[in-house]
């Protein structure tokens, strides 16, 4: 009885799992663009998580090479900037893709814009059946319109594909806290809270679209820090790391 309880102590505490990454997680401590190092690094904890034999999907931002919002700022129309950033997240996820291949895990990224000569439309039932099959599945381009960001095209994403979890991935705090933590040390970061906490205090977890969307539907939501290695393992176990975001704190 007790090697069984060690057992499954031991496995996985959820089967199917997505993780949003921001793009900034990609970029070199200064400036922009695609650090090597940075990308190798995610790549061998997405190869860790891999081996435990869960299914993993993934969406991740552009924050490394443009923001939308940004070039809207100055001028540029909404539509056109958001369609540009989308296609700034295909790049990225092309180079995780490249990066986990080179490990020899089976990756595929599905892209809400197509463009066949690079990667495969996203279709639901083909990103059930890869993740069945054990491919890593990278959904890039957002949900392929403007007046949406990486955090919606997660929710959204997760909640197709019928995922237990959505991992999100810090590459600068390690979960959430009442006031910006880099500029304020007395900043109190929470455990647990509520998707209302998170929409009456205006936390930056996610977007408010995104965290509607997941309350709506009562998808939990893990915010914890990348930057420790083995984190996102961790969080897959089932171990407390970062805050939880649910229907119940």
């Amino acid at each position: 009885m007790a090697e069984a309880d060690s057992e499954a102590n031991h496995k996985p505490r959820f089967r199917r799992v997505l993780l949003k990454l921001s793009g900034e997680a990609l970029a070199p401590r200064q400036g922009s663009g695609i650090d090597p190092e940075a990308l190798a690094q995610i790549a061998r904890e997405v190869r860790d998580v891999a081996a435990l034999k869960i299914q993993l999907a993934l969406v991740i931002g552009a924050g490394n090479i443009l923001r939308g919002s940004e070039y809207e700022a100055r001028g540029m129309d909404r539509s056109t900037a958001d369609q540009m950033g989308m296609l700034a997240t295909v790049i990225n996820a092309l180079a995780l893709q490249n990066a986990l291949e080179q490990l020899d895990v089976p990756t595929r990224v599905l892209s809400a814009i197509a463009m066949h000569s690079v990667c495969e439309p996203y279709i639901l039932r083909r990103a059930t059946r890869h993740l069945e099959k054990g491919r890593v599945v990278i959904f890039a381009a957002g949900t392929g319109n403007p007046y949406f960001t990486t955090d919606t095209a997660a929710s959204l994403r997760a909640l197709e594909i019928g995922a237990d979890v959505i991992l999100k991935a810090s590459h600068t705090v390690d979960g959430v806290y009442d006031r910006d933590p880099v500029r304020d040390p007395d900043a109190r970061r929470f455990d647990r809270l509520t998707y209302i906490e998170v929409l009456q205090k205006n936390l930056k977890v996610m977007d408010s679209t995104a965290i509607s969307m997941c309350m709506d539907n009562g998808l939990p939501i893990i915010v914890f820090n990348l930057r420790k290695t083995g984190n996102i393992k961790r969080a897959v176990m089932g171990e407390a790391i970062g805050t939880s975001v649910g229907s119940d704190a």
